[in-house]
């Protein structure tokens, strides 16, 4: 008889279906479901799939009116040998190079979620972590404001790096940011989510 197991992922919630009957088929699926449980992901809930992000995380300047506040983000399963995390938010549908909103790097290993508003409420500072330049040309985020028409997409990665010391400095451009990130990465975790006016 034919046997499969088939995984189902849908936002945080894993579900493991087994086809067919033979001896050991719990033990198969359970393995599958442990090893996408255990990948290195992230998550907000204010970045869900299909939820549209509250005015409380967009930019507040130009002709945005937003609160200019950084989302809640969690993550997962990053590699033991972890030094450190660093966190990135970029638009790619920007013209040219893309547009970057946030760069935060110096985040220790045993940090493993950034709270609400993490960037001006000093809590960044206080784990002894560094932010970027972002293209708005202020330190820290600087919430998404796309121009009026087609949709951008923001992408949040959230990088597990081999080294707790890439010699940064806070109010350094966000692309430097992301030469010595990526330079030092040993694992990544995405989601991406989308504004339009």
């Amino acid at each position: 008889m034919r046997l499969a197991c088939r995984i189902v992922r849908s936002g945080n919630a894993v579900a493991a279906f087994t086809l067919g009957l033979a001896s050991g088929a719990a033990v198969l699926c359970h393995a599958r479901v442990a090893a996408a449980q255990d990948a290195f992901s992230v998550t907000s809930p204010e970045l869900a799939p299909g939820k549209a992000i509250g005015r409380e995380l967009l930019f507040n300047e130009s002709d945005c009116k937003g609160g200019n506040r950084s989302p809640q983000l969690s993550w997962r399963g990053a590699p033991a040998q972890t030094r450190s995390f660093a966190v990135t938010i970029f638009d790619p549908d920007a013209p040219g190079r893309g547009w970057w909103h946030w760069a935060v790097a110096g985040i220790p290993p045993t940090v493993t979620r950034l709270p609400a508003n993490a960037s001006a409420s000093g809590a960044l500072r206080k784990i002894g972590a560094v932010e970027a330049r972002n293209d708005w040309d202020t330190d820290g985020y600087g919430g998404p404001c796309p121009p009026p028409g087609k949709p951008h997409r923001y992408i949040v990665t959230v990088y597990a790096l081999n080294s707790d010391d890439l010699r940064l400095r806070q109010g350094t451009p966000a692309l430097m940011f992301d030469h010595e990130i990526r330079a030092t990465a040993i694992a990544s975790a995405q989601l991406t989510f989308t504004v339009g006016r």
